[in-house]
Order: structure tokens, then sequence, then C-alpha cells
């Protein structure tokens, strides 16, 4: 991989800033998630804390980066969450005045480091009957 970044008239202009990248395990695509898990999973590894592992993003944030509604993403989000590989945390805010109001949802990441992580989480969805594996496509009637 080259070190440097190009400009789009062909110039170097330097080494790429470590910033503008995050890290993805590449056992995530073991797990047989669909692709909007992935593309949430991988929104929130984008916008984790690294010492932490918790984000903040509202739905509606989530949904704007990966193009899909906001119930979409409250959905894949709960399918995230049943399977272990997030945690998610209601937050409240109190105004001057006294009031609560809910603020937004604090997001845990599980950490995936190797396979064995994949096998132990796949046993676990097995007890829970989660299934792991893409479904297979419908047949057409015949």
């Amino acid at each position: 991989m080259n070190k440097y970044a190009m400009t789009p008239q062909g110039q170097y202009h330097g080494p790429l800033p470590v910033r503008d990248f995050f890290p993805l395990p590449n056992v995530i695509f073991d797990l047989g998630l669909t692709a909007e898990e992935i593309a949430i999973y991988a929104f929130l590894m984008k916008c984790e804390d690294r010492r932490t592992y918790t984000c903040y993003p509202s739905y509606k944030t989530i949904g704007n980066a990966i193009g899909k509604s906001r119930n979409t993403v409250i959905k894949y989000v709960n399918m995230l969450e049943e399977k272990c590989l997030i945690t998610k945390h209601k937050t409240f805010v109190i105004t001057k005045d006294g009031k609560a109001w809910n603020g937004n949802l604090i997001f845990k990441i599980a950490p995936l480091r190797n396979e064995q992580d994949v096998y132990y989480y796949q046993q676990m969805w097995k007890r829970r009957n989660i299934p792991y594996f893409k479904p297979e496509k419908r047949r057409k009637r015949s």
C-alpha cells in the first residue's frame, strides 16, 4: 500500500493522515451478518472512542450515514444488540427548570478479536435460537 496520498492531478502530497481510518475486525464478515448490520456496525466503529468502546450517534445520524430510514436503523440496531455485538444504554438530560428529557443512546461495541470469538458468538446464538447464518434465497413457485 502506498503511504502517500495522491491529488487529483496525480501528484503526491505527503503521508496519509492516520485519523482518516478506523479498524474494522476481519472476523465481522464471518458472522453471517446482513449488509445493513455490517454497515451499522462499521459506522459505530467509526464513531467510537477507542479507550471506552462507546459512541453516541442518534438513529437519524446513523440512517443518514448509511442511507437508510430511522425505523430500519432501529430494527438492525436491535438485531445487533440481540446478537450481543453491541449494547445500548439510554441517557437523560435534566434541564434548568428541572424537566427530564431523553438524551442520545450510548452504544458500547463488543470487541471482536479472532475466530475463537466468532465460534463463541455462534454457540451463544444457537442457545438463544438466533440465526447466525444468512437466510437462503426463496425458490420461485412453479
